[in-house]
């Protein structure tokens, strides 16, 4: 027995049938003699079942384990928000609602009568509450100035005798945003490397501040080894119409990430101490030395002259301290509401212009009078993105790598640029073929506040070059410039089918013009002119389209650019090509699009 081969064990058996049999098989070859009751109430039987039930254990959760190990693979969904925040990606957490509501109130007329007393019209101030009547709370997300030429204003009594207004309504809208505000404080005692908090109340939505008990303010960054900010400074130029701020980059040493997992949130600290740091400071490439250590000669060094801080200590961890977290959590599961629906006015937050020199019954009468209604259903995001959603995201993510390659990236990160710090309506961006270096042509086109095209004032193109270079290829050169705005007209002929009116016929193919051409082209893009004959065409009642005919319009209230559209046309005469640097505009659809039916 001693000289017997011995057969290998199969490492294959993994369930629970296939490790029974081979178990059954060694001891029959093995243990002829000692084990010969192979009946199933044996307790040789229970021994081999009991030993095949482990394995098969063992097999699942070392497979299971595996699996969960990887983002393409993984199952669970913590798991997968975990794995997903190693590619880069940053759980949204719990989803906001946003909106439009109207406010109204009632002014006390000016002593003629003649519109309201304006010493009276006051601001709504961000962070005043309403709620809607299935008990979800909204916050006021910006100012609402009252005394705006653009808001609507009509007489809301008059004097019975004389026949003269003595108060007004006045109506203007503001963004609201679903939650309330929360503040809660943390006792932090000795030091701790990469401390971490958890927000007691679930479902935040934002962390709006940290502050500490010296006055120490700490910021939100996408991860810790991020030491620049951006942060938005009041505009006090001519511009600041179109562009309420500036954009400035500050470095901050304390700092710190949001990390939701499930319905609990946790800030999460670096591990640097007090010593080891400085206050947030502007950036300035100029205050950065380089370390010499006594050399009397300059190599040649390599450095971001965006890192101001030399340090890796990923932030700095509070210590010893108390820390006051003031943040945004959603009231109720829906944070939906529907229209008219949020009706009423919790807290408000005033302020009057020269309060001290008003009337105090005058100034109650008027914030007594807020009223609040949304004219459009309020319609968030409520559900949780699933398991594969999070995977696919990603590994989208990580691919972007946080950088402008491709033009495509160029023109995405323009549009995501804050609203607050210039709103981008139409850009493009072209290689300069003409330049030595690698240079890149940026053309932008803002919008003023009637919505029509302008070019942008130089605080826009500053905070756009702020915003772009923190992300830009190193070796890209950027010049942000003016693109041009043509407005067109258009003349069109048609004949009509004479069963139906042709004035019918002709309201008809101007307001489908209009619906089609009310938004101005990008830049560089044609105005086709067989899609105005394809739209002319399914009016119903035009027979045929015998003239179509592509105008510029220049003069009052008009662009300065004027250009020869015969000379742009193609020539088959399809459509009209736009320089690189123009954007076709149709300001005034219902005078710029003119036609005549036969």
């Amino acid at each position: 027995m001693a000289n017997k081969k011995r057969t290998p064990v199969r490492y294959t058996s993994r369930d629970f049938s296939s490790i029974k049999q081979d178990l059954l098989e060694y001891v029959k070859r093995y243990y002829p003699e000692s084990y010969r009751d192979f009946s199933e109430a044996s307790f040789g039987s229970l021994m081999v079942d009991t030993v095949s039930y482990v394995g098969d254990i063992l097999s699942f959760y070392l497979d299971y384990q595996v699996n969960e190990s990887f983002l393409d693979s993984a199952a669970e969904y913590n798991n997968v928000i975990r794995l997903a925040r190693q590619q880069g990606y940053k759980n949204p957490g719990v989803p906001s609602t946003e909106g439009l509501v109207n406010f109204f109130i009632v002014v006390p007329a000016n002593p003629l009568g003649l519109g309201p007393d304006s010493k009276y019209l006051p601001i709504l101030k961000r962070g005043s509450t309403c709620a809607s009547n299935g008990g979800g709370s909204y916050i006021l997300n910006s100012d609402v100035d009252f005394s705006h030429p653009k808001n609507e204003v009509v007489v809301a009594r008059i004097d019975p005798d004389t026949g003269v207004p003595i108060s007004y309504a006045v109506k203007a809208a503001g963004k609201i945003l679903s939650g309330k505000f929360v503040q809660e404080t943390f006792s932090v005692g000795n030091y701790k490397r990469f401390r971490k908090l958890a927000l007691s109340i679930p479902r935040t939505a934002e962390v709006i501040s940290v502050f500490d008990s010296e006055g120490n303010e700490y910021y939100e960054v996408d991860n810790l080894s991020q030491d620049v900010i951006y942060r938005d400074v009041i505009n006090r130029a001519s511009d600041s119409d179109t562009v309420p701020s500036v954009i400035r980059p500050y470095s901050v040493p304390r700092r710190f990430t949001v990390e939701t997992i499930g319905s609990i949130s946790f800030l999460q600290f670096g591990f640097g101490s007090d010593s080891e740091t400085v206050e947030a400071s502007p950036v300035d490439p100029s205050n950065v030395v380089l370390k010499f250590h006594a050399k009397e000669y300059i190599s040649d060094e390599n450095f971001d002259p965006s890192k101001l801080i030399f340090s890796d200590k990923f932030g700095i961890s509070p210590t010893n301290t108390t820390l006051t977290v003031s943040y945004r959590v959603n009231t109720s599961d829906n944070v939906n509401s529907a229209a008219n629906s949020v009706t009423q006015m919790t807290q408000g937050l005033w302020s009057f212009r020269n309060a001290a020199t008003l009337i105090a019954s005058q100034v109650r009468s008027v914030q007594n009078s807020i009223e609040v209604v949304n004219p459009e259903p309020l319609v968030g995001d409520i559900s949780a993105p699933s398991s594969e959603e999070i995977r696919r995201r990603a590994i989208d993510y990580f691919a972007t790598q946080n950088r402008a390659v491709t033009k495509e990236d160029y023109e995405v990160m323009v549009y995501q640029m804050p609203h607050k710090f210039g709103a981008i309506k139409r850009c493009k961006i072209r290689q300069d073929s003409g330049a030595f270096k690698r240079n890149l042509n940026l053309y932008i086109l803002s919008e003023d506040t009637s919505g029509f095209l302008t070019q942008g004032s130089p605080t826009l193109k500053k905070n756009l070059r702020t915003w772009l270079n923190k992300n830009k290829m190193i070796n890209d050169t950027i010049d942000v410039l003016d693109a041009y705005v043509v407005n067109l007209g258009i003349e069109f002929e048609v004949i009509h089918d004479l069963n139906y009116n042709k004035y019918d016929v002709l309201t008809e193919c101007v307001s489908l013009l209009t619906s089609k051409f009310s938004d101005p082209l990008f830049i560089g893009e044609p105005l086709y002119i067989t899609d105005v004959y394809n739209y002319l065409n399914d009016v119903i009642g035009v027979v045929d389209v015998t003239k179509v005919k592509i105008v510029t319009r220049t003069g009052t209230s008009y662009s300065d650019v004027y250009v020869d559209t015969e000379q742009l046309m193609s020539p088959d005469g399809r459509y009209i090509s736009a320089p690189d640097n123009v954007a076709f505009e149709i300001k005034f659809p219902s005078i710029d699009i003119m036609g005549a039916v036969t």
